[in-house]
């Protein structure tokens, strides 16, 4: 999954000179966290909600008042991201910075805003949570032919598998989380194991209290 097929277009944006009163109006009005700012066709900022309470806040030591041009308060140069970036690498980026968005250009131009729910978004598509589906986690060895032996399991018994996400454990194995085509999830699990495969959900006895 690509930043295009998740991002927003087009984007609301302000210029530098508009006013902070301004802005904040936008961005109640349009119910938005994040306005970049365009001079011309040119990104040269972006300005937030947080970023207008924190400039014009009487705890301030210098607070703005909310006529001030948005130019005061935005943040500049501006991280972006392009379309045909992978999502997983937009988020690596907006967690590594600790923003809350990325304004995608292609070229010069602004062309769409990933924001940190389009990636929630993003997560919820890529593991198959958008349709009924039983769960299954198991822990393989590190090493090639693992997953191919796991797949070939669903397969001989006619189970599609929606999604799979893997994880490293630290410990030379790979936790694999699937989401299939079946609710009945704990028979499975029970067959996984009798044919020795390490299952970590479900639990081979419910949880008791």
């Amino acid at each position: 999954m690509l930043v295009r097929d998740v991002m927003k277009s087009p984007v609301i944006t302000i210029g530098p000179e508009r006013t902070l009163a301004e802005a904040n109006q936008v961005l109640w009005e349009k119910g938005i966290r994040h306005l970049p700012v365009l001079e011309g066709d040119r990104l040269v900022g972006i300005v937030t909600d947080r970023d207008i309470r924190l400039a014009t806040s009487s705890l301030s030591k210098n607070p703005l008042p909310q006529s001030a041009p948005v130019r005061a308060a935005m943040k500049s140069p501006v991280l972006t991201a392009d379309p045909l970036d992978p999502v997983e690498d937009a988020a690596r980026v907006m967690r590594e910075e600790k923003v809350g968005c990325l304004p995608v250009v292609e070229g010069k131009a602004l062309v769409g805003i990933i924001t940190g729910i389009d990636l929630l978004d993003a997560l919820i598509t890529l593991t198959g949570a958008t349709q009924p589906a039983g769960r299954i986690e198991v822990a393989l060895p590190d090493r090639p032919g693992e997953l191919a032996r796991l797949t070939a399991f669903f397969a001989e018994r006619q189970i599609n598998i929606h999604s799979v996400l893997t994880y490293p454990t630290g410990d030379g194995r790979v936790t694999n989380v699937l989401r299939i085509s079946t609710l009945e999830a704990r028979p499975l699990a029970e067959a996984l194991r009798e044919r020795g495969f390490e299952v970590v959900w479900p639990p081979a006895k419910p949880w008791s209290r």
